[in-house]
C-alpha cells in the first residue's frame, strides 16, 4: 500500500505475519492510498530511469500511473478494503533499547531458530529483558542457542515473548541501514511492534510454552578445552567438504590432540589434525556438520570453550567470558 494521507508518502507491507511502515522522501499534491502487487511494485522501481517518479491514482481506470524520466507503466490497483491494518506501537508497553546489542543478540542465536512450521514455537527467538539484562534463546530441538548481554544502563520496565526468527532476521537488515543508536520495543496484543527511527516493524507473536532450555544444560563436564575459535570454524569449515549426503562430522579426541574427519560413500573422505589440551580415555563423537559450524561462526570472540560429557551427550560450545553465549548440539550415533 501507498498511503499518501500524512505529511509524507508511507509505503506499507505485509505477509500477515510480519508488517513493515517505511516513509518516502516525496511530496504529496493530493490525498489517498493504492495498493499495488508487491513483486512487481519492486521490479519496476528497479528499472526506473529517473532519479524521481511521479505516482497518480487514476479511480476511473482502476490503476496506478507511475512516470519515471521517459518511461511510464500503468499498474492495476488490487482492493484497499483487503489491506489489513497494521498494529501501531502501544505507548504503555514501549521499552527503548541500544540498537546493536539488540541486533547482535538476535542474530547471534536465531539461526539456531526452527524452520519446520509444524512447530511453530520453535520458529521463534525467546526473547527476556529487564534491568540490565538482555536474553534471547532459539532451538530447533537440535541445537540450542543462548545469549545474554549485559546492557550499559537499566532498562525501564520488562518483557517476555517469543518473536518470530524471520521478523528478527528482517529487523537486523532495517537496522543496518536505519544506523539509529536506539530501537523501541513494545508488546500489544498478540503482536509485538519495533521502532527504528521512522520505521515500524510489526510482527505477531508465536503462541504456545517455549521449551524449559535451563534444564537442558549440563550440571557438570568431563571434558573442558579452550580453543581458538578461528582454527576450529577453519578446520570444521574444509573437513565438512566430505560430509555430504547427512555424514557426520568426526571428531576424535587423543592424548594432546583432536583429529576431524568425515567420509561420504562414492565421493571421498578428509581427515585434519589440531592439537587440544585433551587429556584421558581417547573417545570418538559425531556432530552435525552445519549444526556445528553455526555454533562455532557465533561466537564472537578469539578463544571458545568446548566442554563434552560423552559419544552419547550433547556438547557445549561457549565464549569464555562466564558463558554468555551458549550453543548446545546433540550428537549423532556414529557407526564404529
Amino acid at each position: 500500500m501507498i498511503s499518501a494521507g500524512g505529511e509524507q508518502p508511507l509505503l506499507l507491507a505485509t505477509d500477515m505475519e510480519v508488517g513493515l511502515q517505511v516513509p518516502l522522501a516525496g511530496e504529496i499534491l493530493q490525498p489517498g492510498s493504492a495498493v499495488l502487487p508487491a513483486r512487481l511494485v519492486l521490479e519496476v522501481a528497479r528499472s526506473l530511469p529517473g532519479d524521481t517518479v511521479t505516482l497518480e491514482l487514476r479511480s476511473h481506470e482502476q490503476d496506478v500511473e507511475l512516470i519515471s524520466g521517459s518511461a511510464k507503466f500503468h499498474l492495476r490497483t488490487l482492493r484497499s478494503d483487503d489491506f489489513p491494518t497494521l498494529p501501531a506501537p502501544d505507548p504503555n508497553t514501549r521499552m527503548t533499547l541500544p540498537t546493536q546489542a539488540f541486533v547482535d543478540t538476535a542474530l547471534q542465536v536465531s539461526r539456531s531458530a526452527s524452520k519446520d512450521e509444524t512447530r511453530p514455537v520453535l520458529t521463534g527467538v525467546l526473547i527476556s529483558a529487564g534491568g540490565q539484562d538482555l536474553t534471547m534463546v532459539a532451538t530447533d530441538s537440535y541445537r540450542l542457542s543462548i545469549k545474554h548481554a549485559t546492557l550499559d544502563s537499566a532498562l525501564q520496565g520488562a518483557i517476555e515473548a517469543n518473536v518470530p526468527a524471520r521478523a528478527l532476521q528482517e529487523l537486523a537488515r532495517i537496522a543496518q541501514s536505519a544506523e539509529e543508536p536506539e530501537l523501541t520495543i513494545s508488546l500489544g496484543q498478540n503482536q509485538v511492534v519495533f521502532e527504528i527511527g521512522d520505521i515500524v516493524l510489526s510482527s505477531r507473536l508465536i503462541d504456545g510454552q517455549f521449551p524449559n532450555y535451563r534444564q537442558l544444560l549440563p550440571e557438570s563436564v568431563e571434558h573442558e578445552l579452550r580453543l581458538s575459535s578461528a582454527e576450529m570454524a577453519d578446520v570444521v569449515r574444509r573437513i565438512s567438504l566430505l560430509a555430504q549426503k547427512n555424514a557426520p562430522l568426526r571428531l576424535s579426541f587423543g592424548e594432546g590432540e583432536l583429529t576431524v574427519s568425515a567420509q561420504t560413500p562414492d565421493v571421498g573422505e578428509a581427515s585434519e589434525m589440531l592439537p587440544v589440551p585433551f587429556s584421558g580415555e581417547p573417545f570418538d563423537i559425531g556432530f552435525n556438520p552445519e549444526f556445528l559450524r553455526d555454533g562455532l561462526e557465533s561466537v564472537e570472540s578469539e578463544e571458545l570453550v568446548l566442554k563434552l560429557i560423552s559419544p552419547l551427550r550433547p556438547g557445549l560450545i561457549e565464549s569464555p567470558d562466564g558463558g554468555e553465549f551458549v550453543y548446545l548440539i546433540m550428537p549423532i550415533r556414529l557407526n564404529t
